[in-house]
């Protein structure tokens, strides 16, 4: 009863120790939507795979960049890489609740990083999960499917 009663105490401050606010909060992916503004049959790449067309919905890795690039048959095609930034308020609170641990589970799993919704006027953010890319096609002038 002993050993069973420590296994269970010892999981349960494993579980509770081995979470930040980071991770709890915004996880290390999120879901974007990317729109090829005004273009709904633009092709959309992303990270260099199709991704679909005109919208897509996919969930990315906070520490990366995200890489998109629209291509339609009439125009040449346009890339456009979207940064992340340091979630600063996120690893603070994550240093002060959980400790150096809470720290290296942030920056290991990426959970300290979001797209730049602030330095990039094209992303809106929608909660910490949720952000939308409105990516502009300047190099086609004309309106596709419109």
């Amino acid at each position: 009863m002993k050993k069973r009663s420590l296994f269970l105490a010892t999981m349960i401050l494993i579980s509770i120790t081995m979470n930040s606010c980071g991770v709890m909060f915004g996880g290390s992916k999120y879901n974007a939507t990317i729109v090829a503004k005004n273009h709904p049959n633009a092709d959309i790449y992303v990270n260099g795979e199709k991704a679909g067309k005109g919208s897509v919905n996919a969930s990315y890795y906070r520490n990366r960049p995200l890489e998109v690039k629209l291509k339609h048959e009439d125009c040449e095609e346009h890339k456009k890489t979207y940064h992340s930034v340091f979630r600063t308020g996120s690893f603070m609170l994550s240093a002060f609740s959980w400790g150096l641990l809470g720290m290296f589970i942030d920056l290991g799993t990426g959970a300290a990083h979001k797209p730049d919704h602030n330095g990039e006027s094209s992303v809106i953010k929608k909660n910490d999960k949720d952000y939308t890319f409105n990516v502009e096609y300047p190099e086609c002038s004309h309106q596709s499917g419109i």
